[in-house]
């Protein structure tokens, strides 16, 4: 099974009203923006989007609205993050329903698997439905690594077709294509790695912080794409500060923050996750500030 995915895909966030409740129609309006700003793709509901944080039907709901407003302009891909692989299949069964493009699958959440449990969990939820599957390998957060030789037993099934690799090793973008050539479609999944993996020939990028600087991501992208490293490598080291927000325990309530502070968005998230304090508040803002204060004018890039 072939996709063509590939490009900047930002992990969503979900928003949420005062009372917790899910604010749909701000979720529905920046998603709607991230792809006129032209982001390749779109991921609700993955760690950023809060997924463990959303009861069932929730999670549905969100599916439902996501579907609406994407439209088909851009692939729109699901987060699996379930505690048990019956519950996996049951919502990635829904989400094949409803008519989503693709699915990205986490590790049994809670439990912390073995590689043997993980793959079978990632085989069972392969079997049970047609849509296209990323593994979301994210040993540093989920506690297992599927390794190269994990992946080979999961190229068996055909629809597994793409990885998202976090291991925070970049030398594990190589491996993979030294092991598979072209048999997975290979995405970065830490940002503050980003450009490296794609100048080792990731081709597409995961993205927290792209919810706040959708354009400068999509630029460097292009000229990750294009071979332009110089280029690159500027815009990279103008983004680096607030891309390492993307690999610490509260990336949530951080690209949260910065999405209220662009206007994008609101900071508030489900408990047992808290507002930032005020120290880390600021931390962020001098961040995002900074950034705002030396933004480089894309339009010297040529990329349109």
């Amino acid at each position: 099974m072939k996709v063509n995915w590939q490009g900047v895909y930002p992990a969503v966030t979900t928003q949420f009203n005062n009372d917790d409740s899910i604010n749909f129609e701000t979720t529905a309006a920046m998603i709607d923006t991230l792809i006129k700003e032209g982001v390749h793709g779109i991921i609700v509901l993955g760690t950023v989007g809060e997924n463990c944080s959303l009861r069932s039907d929730e999670k549905r709901q969100v599916l439902a609205m996501a579907k609406e407003v994407v439209a088909g302009r851009v692939p729109l891909l699901s987060g699996v993050a379930e505690t048990t692989t019956q519950f996996a299949i049951e919502f990635a069964q829904d989400a094949e329903k409803l008519g989503i493009d693709g699915l990205m699958v986490l590790p049994g959440m809670v439990y912390r698997s073995s590689e043997r449990e993980a793959i079978d969990h990632y085989q069972k939820i392969a079997r049970a439905t047609a849509l296209p599957i990323m593994i979301y390998n994210n040993p540093v957060t989920y506690g297992v690594d599927v390794t190269i030789d994990g992946m080979r037993v999961l190229a068996e099934e055909a629809n597994i077709v793409s990885v998202k690799e976090a291991t925070a090793d970049t030398r594990r973008i190589t491996e993979l294509f030294s092991a598979f050539g072209d048999r997975y479609v290979v995405f970065s999944g830490v940002d503050d790695i980003a450009l490296e993996s794609m100048m080792l020939g990731a081709t597409g990028w995961i993205s927290g912080l792209t919810n706040v600087f959708p354009r400068e991501s999509v630029a460097i992208y292009k000229l990750a794409q294009q071979g332009r490293y110089e280029e690159a490598r500027e815009l990279w080291r103008w983004f680096l500060p607030l891309l390492r927000l993307d690999t610490i325990p509260t990336l949530v309530q951080c690209i949260k923050y910065a999405e209220q502070l662009a206007g994008r968005g609101s900071e508030r998230t489900r408990a047992p996750r808290l507002s930032l304090t005020a120290d880390e508040k600021a931390y962020v803002e001098r961040l995002y500030n900074e950034a705002l204060d030396n933004r480089i004018d894309l339009s010297k890039y040529n990329l349109d």
